[in-house]
């Protein structure tokens, strides 16, 4: 249910006109055309001021209850309320400064993480219906913090754990054999691409058709990327962030930046560049390789170029 601001602004003085759309830009009404503005019906007294001052000066305003008949109007109203540009922007801002750490001193490094954290506090003020990427973008706020904290808290432990992941010593997972779900798809391949690249460079893969039932992983694998896997999903991480984080690679901005866009094509979330163009890949290589252990080696190459690609194409 939503409530629909209906209005007919006075052509003078301007500036009403200005403010009156400034105004429902802050509250993050949604535009269904011009002259009728959305918000969830739950917000309704947020049009109060605006309806106020529109008809102050000679304007009308109506406030009225709007319901959809199918969910596919409703998945298009709720459409206009998408945040995903503003989290992508954000994720800007937040890239910047990660990048800039190393050459900061902590005051200038603590004042530009405030900043970045009231711009999300920003975004997450209009945003009416938070999903994926709200929890991306507080997940990575999370772990820009923790960075922050662990170049300028002297005396804190390097192997901590990173946001309830524990830090672990890859040279103990060596010659491995590693299960996971057959026919695997972006997170997955990425998951065997970051074993076999940084962990395990002998790592066997155990394809199986159903991990939770009559195909259990067999003794000893390392399970990832299926329910009840030791590596899979976390919090709003996805299996080959959990990987990254769980080894040290959080750090390294070329993972990074392979996961971001494994993460926005595995559950959604904030849009990453490389995203339609490793989907598109990705799925060329599926049809080709029916082997998975075919699939996997071809997929590598796919993020070992990815990987090599210089970081001003992010």
């Amino acid at each position: 249910m939503w409530s629909a601001l209906f209005l007919t602004l006075p052509t003078q003085p301007s500036a009403v006109r200005l403010r009156v759309w400034r105004s429902l830009k802050a509250l993050g009404a949604a535009a269904l055309r011009d002259g009728v503005y959305l918000l969830p019906a739950a917000r309704c007294a947020l049009f109060d001021r605006v309806t106020a001052e529109v008809r102050a000066h000679g304007g009308q305003a109506s406030v009225l209850d709007l319901s959809t008949r199918d969910d596919t109007l409703r998945a298009e109203l709720l459409a206009l309320f998408d945040r995903s540009e503003d989290y992508r922007a954000w994720r800007a801002q937040a890239q910047a400064l990660a990048g800039a750490l190393g050459s900061l001193d902590e005051a200038e490094a603590r004042r530009r993480l405030r900043a970045v954290a009231e711009s999300l506090q920003a975004i997450e003020q209009v945003d009416h219906y938070p999903g994926a990427a709200a929890d991306q973008a507080r997940a990575e706020l999370d772990a820009l913090r923790l960075a922050l904290d662990g170049r300028f808290s002297r005396g804190e432990p390097v192997a901590r754990a990173a946001q309830g992941i524990v830090r672990l010593d890859a040279r103990r997972f060596r010659g491995k054999r590693w299960a996971t779900r057959a026919r695997p798809w972006v997170d997955r391949l990425a998951c065997a691409w970051l074993i076999r690249r940084f962990v395990d460079p002998d790592a066997r893969f155990v394809w199986l058709a159903d991990p939770a039932g009559a195909t259990p992983p067999p003794r000893g694998a390392l399970g990832f990327d299926f329910d009840g896997a030791r590596f899979t999903h976390a919090g709003a991480r996805v299996s080959v962030e959990v990987l990254a984080a769980s080894f040290g690679l959080d750090g390294d901005p070329r993972v990074q930046r392979i996961a971001r866009a494994v993460h926005y094509l595995d559950v959604g979330g904030i849009p990453a560049p490389e995203a339609a163009g490793l989907e598109a890949v990705l799925a060329g290589l599926r049809e080709v390789h029916a082997d998975d252990d075919r699939l996997v080696e071809a997929a590598a190459t796919v993020f070992d170029a990815l990987y090599a690609a210089p970081a001003a194409t992010a």
